[in-house]
């Protein structure tokens, strides 16, 4: 974690309030255009324009993630958000270009590249503490640990819910990959893994490729033209 930022494939906080009946399907229904906004900063940012107008979906405050992927294979280019809840608005505008531009992992994204992103939007909720470290599942959560490292300092590190099953692990294989991201060293003991303070959640998520935002953009500007009306 850097100045408050968790990057990863990722401390602190709880969602102010988890989505629920109706309000978690307006939501769903938001989060196209939360991946719209995403592209709209990002674009205008590399290209030196103003910023995007305010967007009309909900600003209340989650902990959210934005992930950055390019080309076919859709490698990962970036990835940071926080678990502190900010508003929506100037949250998903701060991550979108600090994933872009400042995961220490990668170099910078640059205008060359963003033709060919796809960018994803994660709104986490749900959040539990575990009975153990296999108390989560598969596809279905998040998982945050905290632990001590060999030098006895607390440590974190996160994956979102889809990180395991595309990378094709378990659950032990998931949580020793989860230990060594957070920075741990030495043999991974089954004592060490029963020592872990896991907490799982779930997310929110949306996908959107560069061209499927063109093709927003080029609609919305249909739209926007003088003498049209919408009903």
């Amino acid at each position: 974690m850097v100045n408050g930022h968790t990057n990863g494939y990722l401390s602190n906080g709880h969602a102010a309030a988890a989505a629920g009946g109706d309000g978690s399907q307006s939501m769903a229904d938001s989060m196209p255009e939360m991946c719209f906004y995403c592209f709209e900063v990002l674009y205008r940012e590399l290209n030196q324009l103003e910023e995007p107008r305010t967007p009309s979906f909900t600003n209340e405050p989650f902990p959210l993630f934005v992930t950055w992927k390019i080309g076919k294979d859709k490698r990962l280019r970036g990835c940071i958000g926080t678990f502190s809840a900010m508003r929506l608005h100037s949250g998903l505008r701060e991550y979108a270009i600090t994933s872009a531009l400042k995961d220490s992992r990668f170099s910078p994204i640059t205008r060359d590249e963003i033709q060919r992103l796809t960018v994803s939007v994660s709104i986490l909720q749900g959040f539990e503490e575990a009975r153990g470290y296999l108390d989560w599942t598969l596809g279905v959560h998040g998982i945050r640990i905290e632990f001590y490292n060999e030098r006895g300092s607390k440590r974190t590190a996160t994956y979102l819910p889809q990180v395991a099953t595309e990378q094709g692990w378990d659950q032990t294989q998931t949580i020793d990959s989860l230990l060594r991201k957070g920075g741990y060293r030495a043999a991974i003991t089954p004592e060490m893994r029963r020592s872990i303070k896991l907490t799982r959640y779930t997310s929110q998520e949306c996908h959107m490729t560069y061209g499927e935002y063109r093709d927003l953009l080029e609609r919305q500007s249909q739209y926007n033209q003088p003498g049209r009306v919408q009903c």
